[in-house]
């Protein structure tokens, strides 16, 4: 089954056994946004229509955020857009992006461990979870001995929300954040990406 065909997160709870908590994880990592980047944002959101599509939302609101913070941790992580994902025939798809160790053969090599999983969707969050979580799944699966933390996100530009998978168990972190306040909103997104980079560092050292 591909990640698109499953639209509610229960459904990937019962069929791999994963015990679903909420609590909030998130420690907000404050990240320095230009001002470039705010006027930018603003006269999308005021004279554009980032929102008229699942792409659209990815290609101005999700991508540019995630960008900007990716530039930061670039020299150890790939940010993939739209990548395929496979584990197996019931694991498979296209998450809308993915963050990848850099490979020692070149950035062109898509190489495991995989981070973080974002998955775009238009006020669909259930069904968003449910593809996300599949797609944490087949991650984690793919790092097979690492037994890494993995991180998802879902969003539709304005609303961000997320989560953990460690082991058999997920967890929603309750508190969401929104593109109407951005620096909380970046805040969530570099503590992310720098327990991605700790956890990194450590299979480095090991």
């Amino acid at each position: 089954m591909a990640f698109s065909n499953y639209k509610d997160i229960a459904t990937v709870l019962k069929e791999f056994q994963i015990t679903y908590t909420e609590a909030n994880f998130i420690h907000k990592v404050e990240f320095s946004i230009s001002d470039y980047f705010r006027e930018d944002l603003e006269t999308v959101m005021q004279d554009g229509v980032p929102s008229a599509s699942e792409f659209s939302i990815c290609e101005n609101l999700i991508y540019p955020i995630l960008k900007e913070v990716w530039k930061y941790y670039r020299s150890n992580f790939v940010l993939w857009g739209h990548k395929s994902l496979t584990y197996d025939e019931n694991l498979s798809g296209f998450p809308e992006y993915i963050l990848a160790r850099r490979s020692p053969l070149g950035k062109v090599v898509f190489d495991k461990p995989y981070f973080l999983l974002v998955e775009a969707k238009q006020d669909k969050f259930d069904e968003g979870w449910a593809q996300c979580l599949a797609e944490m799944v087949a991650a984690q699966r793919l790092n097979d001995e690492l037994r890494i933390l993995i991180f998802g996100i879902v969003s539709n530009g304005d609303r961000w929300q997320f989560g953990k998978l460690k082991t058999n168990i997920f967890t929603l972190n309750k508190t969401f954040y929104t593109i109407q306040e951005l620096d909380k909103l970046f805040a969530a997104v570099n503590y992310v990406f720098q327990q991605c980079e700790l956890q990194f560092s450590q299979l480095v050292v090991t």
